[in-house]
């Protein structure tokens, strides 16, 4: 059963439309406000991967895919939705900005959901007239595919604003991860910064090119990672004394200056002529679109393989499935 029906879009970037994707394949009638030029060319890029995604992932009957309307303005696009997802640029002053022509034209009961990747939804809120409504629901890219967002709230975050938005999201089948406590960039961004800042400082030391972190990723922790994480990683390197033999057996070696976590490499021309040009010539052969497809083919076949073990996201895949399988032989 769906538990909305409607549902507005402010932002139909990368992220914006990744959102409208897992929407209206589930069967929710979506209103996107976006003033690019070319934003309808840009959704419908995403879309035409989406569905090439969707008729792949699941053997169970796809809902009748929910419709798209594209806005002249935001109070057009939040009138009468449920859920509204803001996706604009990072800066909280036009966040802010937003959210009051958002509140403005919205339902009083309607949820306000951010995809920001690291502002404390505390400083999203502040000066709205109803911050109860508001939540920060960070997902991940490609958001039609990758079952995970993150549920922050902020200091005047209703509670049952975070357990509503936990049961929408689980219903279009994604994985709602509660972040209890508010801090900047959450939990995911967290990690994945403390990899990325690395990877750029073994670049620029000429250890590594790009192409050879990426192959220390996907052929390495990589795929123990996409079904275990990190801490049954660890806990199976243990060995049968498990964890605590881990820590006790590598812990010291957290004192060895191993890593460059604290220092942040200058970000100069020279850098990012590096580190685009050694990307270029990784994968530059290909554009954008291509490599969307081949990474969505690998992440289903991924998400096919745990399912079949009933495992990680393979679960969540499962869950999804027979959620389908009941709205088929219930359409009401």
């Amino acid at each position: 059963m769906k538990l909305i029906d409607k549902a507005a879009i402010v932002g139909g970037g990368v992220i914006g439309a990744g959102w409208i994707a897992r929407l209206i394949e589930n069967g929710i009638d979506v209103k996107v406000y976006d003033p690019a030029d070319d934003a309808e060319h840009k959704v419908e890029a995403v879309l035409k991967n989406s569905r090439h995604a969707y008729a792949k992932l699941t053997s169970a009957p796809r809902r009748s895919e929910g419709s798209i309307s594209f806005c002249v303005s935001i109070a057009e696009a939040v009138a009468d939705a449920e859920l509204i997802v803001e996706s604009v640029p990072e800066r909280l002053d036009i966040k802010q900005a937003v959210y009051a022509e958002i509140e403005a034209a919205a339902a009083t009961d309607a949820i306000i959901a951010s995809s920001t990747s690291g502002i404390m939804p505390s400083d999203l809120q502040a000066k709205m007239e109803h911050p109860e409504r508001l939540l920060v629901g960070h997902p991940f890219n490609p958001v039609y595919l990758l079952p995970l967002v993150e549920l922050v709230g902020g200091e005047k975050t209703a509670s049952v604003t975070i357990e509503r938005a936990g049961e929408i999201y689980h219903s279009l089948g994604m994985h709602p991860l509660h972040v209890k406590k508010e801090i900047e960039a959450f939990i995911a961004d967290r990690l994945l910064e403390a990899i990325w800042r690395e990877s750029l400082w073994l670049v620029k030391d000429g250890i590594a090119t790009t192409r050879d972190i990426d192959d220390a990723v996907r052929y390495g922790f990589g795929l123990r990672y996409a079904q275990m994480g990190v801490f049954d990683t660890y806990r199976v390197a243990g060995g049968e004394a498990g964890m605590r033999h881990f820590m006790e057996q590598f812990g010291p070696c957290l004192k060895w200056p191993w890593t460059k976590l604290m220092d942040v490499p200058e970000f100069t021309d020279e850098l990012v002529d590096l580190i685009a040009g050694q990307s270029d010539e990784q994968s530059g052969y290909m554009n954008i679109r291509e490599m969307e497809r081949i990474r969505d083919d690998n992440l289903i076949a991924i998400l096919h393989g745990l399912k079949g073990n009933n495992w990680g996201a393979g679960k969540t895949l499962a869950r999804y499935e027979q959620h389908l399988m009941e709205a088929a032989n219930d359409p009401a």
